[in-house]
Order: structure tokens, then C-alpha cells, then sequence
């Protein structure tokens, strides 16, 4: 049975699922009460970036020094892509 998470949660089993698969609580409440809303879509947006493959070295060291991936300078192209889909 599913707990009641009180009024400020508003998919309770959407909230309990993606807590059981890591998401931190402020996470799990932000989609969990978008996909409740029916004004909102979040299945539909995001995926409009450029693919990290598509980008240059200099791109990815750009975006890696954004976010402050340490030994970056010393990364291949193939290291860079995986510290940043994994920061």
C-alpha cells in the first residue's frame, strides 16, 4: 500500500518509485507533482541538446570546466564524455 506523503506530494506512487531508485526527496516531489499537474509534460521536454559524440574536445572541456570536473586537462575526449554524463 502506498503511503500518504501528506498534501505537498501529489503522485505518491510516482514519489515512492523513483525514491526506491535513488532520487533524493526534492527530486522525487518535483516530478513526482509534475506529472500530477496536467498543465505539465515532463516526459515531454528536455532531449534537445547536442549529443556529447557530436560535440568537439574544446566543447566538452568547455562544458566540464562549467561544472568543475577536476583532471579534466588530462581527460580524451572519451573520458570527458563519461565524467560529465556521470558528475
Amino acid at each position: 500500500m502506498t503511503k500518504d506523503h501528506g498534501p505537498q506530494i501529489k503522485d505518491d506512487d510516482a514519489y515512492e518509485s523513483l525514491r526506491e531508485k535513488g532520487a533524493s526527496k526534492e527530486k522525487a516531489a518535483r516530478i513526482a507533482n509534475a506529472r500530477a499537474n496536467k498543465d505539465m509534460h515532463p516526459s515531454e521536454k528536455g532531449g534537445h541538446a547536442e549529443r556529447y559524440e557530436d560535440r568537439t574536445k574544446d566543447e566538452l572541456m568547455d562544458r566540464a570546466r562549467e561544472i568543475g570536473i577536476e583532471g579534466r586537462s588530462k581527460m580524451n575526449k572519451d573520458e570527458l564524455i563519461d565524467a560529465l554524463r556521470n558528475h
